[in-house]
């Protein structure tokens, strides 16, 4: 091309516009957010990618992360294949600087491999399954609760909440142990079978089944004829509204169920198993129904989901993945760099008080990466809607004794 003395001045006039408009508008920093949003995770999956983009647009109205605009670049995974696929598509085709996600425990498991293989930081908002921060990786970090602390704060509500109220002796009471059999559900039961004989407590059943099955009939019957008083169940939303419409077909219910998070968290399970579902008592993330003084900003955020989806937070993981995402994004900042040794450095250098965030939680983590200030509250479904029972200083209520309306 012959480079006359018109398009040289042209060039050069132009220059220092492009300069400007380069300064002013620089390249986004895109970060993936690999969730599963569609199949039968769909709803837990786009309610905590809710709570991270309300973190990104938050930080980017303050002038973004290292001076620059943040962009997620979703990935959807179903399944633990699909998550491998998807998180090499965002680090290939989207050159994502780190990961965010993932809500499913099998999900991450799988996905963080590629990631700590290719040496980008992925940070977990919302899977609680204890293996995943126990492979000695470097560039995987979690802000939120452990399955341990989930199976001891679901034990520990039958036997120093729920049998007081009751007015028995915890030991008399018998226990069954019903979990969807893949990472989180054998995770979260495992811990919750060792804390009962630590305890003490009469498990009289221990059942699993899968995560897909349309058929729970058989493990209703079983526990009927255990004469089971409380049933501490792990599941997703498909199988806790089968479980519960089938309960109901035999004519037939505990004196409890206690959840560990999942598809308890969900108020389209409480709307799709409807007066049944009253009095559930369910250990998880922390729900926007709780005591500000205890988890500072839940208001706020709560206000700000709504403005933006026009709707009520469906489940406590939005504010789960707030919290997360808006804690990891100050880390890239505070970090100075996308260099996966200075984010984990500045990752372990975090020290945030218990009580001071919006989920209540503070921030400490191990050489795992593990956030060992997050801890699950105690809830129950009380007309219609998930409010905080314990500890006493996040409650907004009181635990009642009945299950269903």
């Amino acid at each position: 091309m012959t480079i006359t003395r018109r398009t040289a001045l042209g060039a050069a006039l132009a220059s220092p516009f492009v300069l400007r408009r380069a300064l002013a508008q620089p390249d986004p920093i895109t970060l993936g957010a690999l969730y599963p949003f569609s199949g039968g995770l769909a709803l837990l999956g786009d309610e905590s990618f809710r709570g991270l983009e309300l973190a990104v647009e938050e930080r980017n109205a303050a002038g973004g992360v290292l001076g620059r605009p943040v962009r997620l670049a979703k990935g959807d995974a179903v399944d633990p294949s699909q998550a491998v696929t998807e998180v090499r598509r965002l680090l290939i085709a989207e050159r994502v600087a780190a990961v965010f996600g993932t809500f499913a425990s099998p999900l991450v498991f799988a996905a963080s491999q590629v990631t700590e293989l290719a040496g980008t930081p992925y940070f977990e908002l919302g899977a609680i399954s204890d293996p995943i921060t126990e492979r000695g990786f470097n560039a995987l970090f979690r802000s939120c609760p452990l399955a341990s602390a989930f199976g001891l704060a679901t034990v520990d509500a039958v036997n120093d909440a729920l049998a007081p109220l009751w007015s028995v002796d915890p030991k008399s009471l018998k226990l069954a142990i019903l979990h969807e059999d893949a990472l989180y559900g054998s995770t979260v039961s495992g811990f919750q079978a060792a804390r009962c004989k630590d305890l003490g407590l009469n498990v009289v059943e221990t059942l699993s089944y899968s995560a897909t099955t349309v058929e729970l009939s058989s493990v209703v019957q079983r526990l009927r004829g255990s004469g089971v008083d409380v049933v501490l169940h792990t599941g997703y939303q498909s199988d806790v509204v089968l479980f519960f419409r089938q309960m109901r077909q035999v004519g037939w219910k505990p004196r409890m169920i206690v959840g560990a998070g999942g598809g308890h968290s969900l108020q389209d399970t409480a709307n799709a198993v409807g007066p049944d579902y009253e009095g559930t008592v369910n250990a998880d993330f922390t729900q926007y129904a709780v005591n500000e003084a205890a988890a500072p900003g839940a208001r706020e955020v709560g206000a700000a989901y709504e403005k933006k989806y026009g709707a009520k937070p469906r489940s406590g993981h939005s504010l789960a993945n707030y919290v997360g995402g808006r804690l990891f994004l100050e880390v890239i900042h505070r970090a100075g760099s996308l260099d996966k040794d200075k984010l984990r450095a500045a990752v372990l250098a975090t020290d945030i008080a218990p009580g001071t965030t919006a989920t209540g939680w503070g921030a400490k983590f191990d050489e795992r990466g593990q956030n060992t200030r997050a801890k699950p509250m105690l809830l129950q479904w009380q007309g219609g809607s998930q409010v905080t029972v314990l500890p006493e200083a996040a409650a907004v209520g009181r635990l009642r004794p009945t299950l269903g309306a």
